[in-house]
């Protein structure tokens, strides 16, 4: 048997009767961009996370940066974050010219909230938790050491749609979330995407003239803005997928259940869930200290398999200016050598299931 690690392919078979019609719609429309399918999937998103205002922007990435120009925050400005996060968290600030301040993580991957003081400094102005994996951080006690030292708070929500916390949806908590809809995302479109949630009208104001080169009225502008928009094509795609995204969930949490269940090899380290959340499981990360050995045997027997990441930010080459050095975040350089993720989508059928579970039993 052969196990992809993720296929599109058979979302879009079942989704395409509906698929087709939404696009015809849009191009018998002659709109494109900023037109009433937008608007729609920006009100559907933000009521699904709980939150008053959508904007869509063209990417997951640039949702941060304008985010983070919506605050204020510029040059020679400090934002804590992680290493162990997909580049963009970080290039992001750095389009801003702001800097990241890294700080380590736990064993479940997510943010260690006990490291922030320590990286706090007369720079900091804000905070980026990423929901890593789909699996939500410790907001509530993040929330409260940032208002303690009147920082702003933006959740990264690139892996995390429909992930809660006690009931309440990632992306609810900080004064901006921001989402990618990168192909492969929980909600993922057949393009690139991103979309910024907020509960604050200013800030919602803020970040819609962002996204429009600065400009309130056409022709006018008046701050420095950007041209990130999300077309009318993918807003249309995405207003369809939305509507099965709690399903695809509910799938992803059932074929994660199985795996938890029934993998049991002594080799092997599974997720650590955390009780009081509840995970998107935008991926399953297992971890192995003889990865090398088993990524070969995955290989060997068909199974799709992708590790997310393999180097630290703080160790990466475009990033060496930083001045981190290897051993700066012991359990962040420990997880990236032992992760493995391995696959798991809502298409997924019950003997590729299985068939993983047989064999990583039996590296």
């Amino acid at each position: 048997m052969e196990v992809p690690f993720f296929d599109l392919k058979r979302q879009y078979q079942q989704l395409e009767p509906e698929l087709t019609p939404a696009l015809k719609k849009v191009f018998a429309s002659g709109v494109f961009i900023l037109g009433e399918q937008g608007e729609a999937f920006e009100k559907k998103l933000a009521d699904f996370i709980g939150v008053q205002f959508g904007i869509g922007v063209n990417s997951g990435t640039d949702a941060l940066k304008i985010s983070l120009k919506a605050l204020g925050i510029g040059e020679g400005d400090e934002v804590i974050t992680v290493s162990n996060t997909a580049v963009p968290t970080v290039s992001a600030l750095r389009e801003i010219d702001a800097l990241p301040r890294f700080v380590d993580v736990r064993e479940d991957c997510l943010i260690n909230e006990s490291q922030l003081e320590p990286a706090l400094s007369s720079k900091t102005k804000a905070i980026i938790p990423v929901h890593l994996y789909g699996q939500p951080c410790n907001i509530k006690a993040i929330l409260k050491w940032a208002e303690k030292h009147d920082l702003k708070v933006i959740e990264d929500c690139a892996q995390a749609h429909g992930a809660t916390v006690g009931g309440q949806k990632a992306g609810s908590f900080g004064h901006l979330s921001c989402f990618s809809f990168y192909p492969t995302k929980n909600l993922g479109a057949y393009g690139d995407g991103g979309m910024i949630l907020t509960a604050d009208s200013g800030l919602a104001e803020k970040c819609r003239c962002l996204r429009m080169y600065g400009m309130k009225e056409t022709y006018k502008a008046g701050v420095e803005g950007y041209n990130s928009r999300l077309d009318e094509i993918q807003a249309a795609i995405l207003k369809v997928k939305l509507k099965y995204l709690a399903e695809w969930n509910q799938r992803r949490q059932k074929i994660a259940s199985f795996y938890l269940k029934n993998i049991n090899h002594p080799l092997i380290t599974l997720p650590l869930i955390s009780q009081d959340r509840q995970s998107a499981f935008h991926l399953f990360v297992i971890r192995c200290y003889q990865r090398g050995r088993l990524l070969r045997y995955l290989k060997k027997n068909k199974i799709g398999f992708k590790v997310h990441y393999p180097q630290p930010i703080h160790l990466q080459k475009a990033y060496a200016f930083l001045g981190y050095q290897r051993g700066d975040f012991p359990m962040t350089e420990r997880l990236a050598a032992e992760i493995v993720s391995l696959p798991l989508f809502p298409e997924m059928r019950g003997e590729e299931m299985e068939y993983v579970v047989k064999k990583v039993n039996s590296f």
